[in-house]
């Protein structure tokens, strides 16, 4: 499989060298050249992200209705996706921590090849609160990044930057898993880290676009992509400081990333922009025990999860 896989790429390659002669040759510039090759990011199956949540929606119902940190739900939350990754031919580590007196833990996927200097990172928060199951909060963030990864993994993907996953332990008592990550790296490890994305509730019921303001190429990765859809977006700022983009932040790493709103009330101009219910909170089921698989708009999670897969393409290319 190795040899026709070297194979696949080799002609491929080929195919982009002549490709980029015959652009050079008509006056177009390598860059334009190399644009015009590059593969495009495939659709992802809605019902697979829907499937993913269905059965993170059945662990929370067999383990005291929740996934939180500390509680049997998240640890074999962590096991399915752990189990998916393996199965499609991620490196993948647990890391552990301790919080509030209870083992947490990250789960962390790399995808073999790319410049390990320059890694561009995907990364969701896989815990619920003690309250509900967390579907939107943060399911839907988990279950996006799980079938780009596995997308990834089924395209062969060949990315010139390395590419790592991360779904993080107990987000909601202020970011720990991911502040634990970051502080473990070593001196120059965060500086080889070209970005980070963050996904955090991308299914709202009542749903905005949202996308982070917080370094500007980052955010027209996003931005443009929404426009040629002819959908409308706003620069995030409600979770600011509040999800695990933060300690990458702090450490100097450009952040980006999408939302789709937590518990903000959608203004009358929002509701003309993107439908739903002006007056209502974004999800009105925010931390609570309503947030199962009925608390999730198929729309904004189908566009987001695509829409996440056109930034790992374009952004390790």
């Amino acid at each position: 499989m190795k040899r026709i896989a070297s194979f696949r790429r080799g002609m491929l390659a080929a195919g982009t060298g002549a490709a980029l002669a015959a652009a050079l040759l008509s006056g177009a510039s390598a860059a334009d050249a190399t644009v015009s090759t590059r593969a495009a990011a495939p659709d992802i199956d809605i019902a697979a992200v829907k499937a993913d949540l269905g059965e993170l929606q059945s662990i929370a119902d067999e383990n005291g209705g929740n996934r939180a940190h500390g509680e049997a739900g998240y640890e074999k939350s962590l096991d399915f996706i752990k189990g998916k990754l393996d199965e499609a031919g991620f490196t993948t580590s647990v890391q552990e921590f301790t919080s509030g007196g209870a083992k947490g833990y990250n789960l962390v996927a790399d995808w073999p090849g790319g410049d390990d200097g320059k890694v561009v990172m995907a990364g969701s928060h896989l815990d619920s609160v003690q309250a509900g199951p967390g579907i939107n909060d943060n399911g839907s963030g988990s279950a996006a990044i799980l079938e780009v990864a596995l997308a990834v993994a089924k395209a062969d993907l060949q990315p010139a930057k390395h590419l790592r996953f991360a779904w993080w332990g107990d987000e909601e008592d202020g970011m720990v898993g991911s502040t634990h990550y970051v502080d473990s790296l070593a001196s120059d490890e965060a500086s080889k880290i070209d970005s980070y994305l963050n996904f955090d509730m991308l299914g709202s019921p009542n749903p905005g676009y949202f996308v982070y303001d917080d370094d500007p190429e980052l955010e027209k990765v996003f931005t443009d992509w929404y426009a040629a859809k002819d959908i409308a977006t706003e620069p995030e700022t409600e979770g600011d400081g509040r999800s695990d983009h933060a300690p990458f932040k702090d450490a100097g790493v450009r952040v980006g990333g999408l939302f789709s709103g937590a518990e903000t009330t959608k203004s009358q101009a929002q509701a003309d922009q993107w439908g739903g219910t002006a007056g209502e909170a974004f999800d009105p089921c925010y931390h609570s025990a309503c947030d199962t698989v009925s608390n999730i708009d198929d729309k904004a999670l189908d566009l987001n999860t695509d829409a996440i897969a056109h930034a790992i393409w374009e952004l390790s290319s």
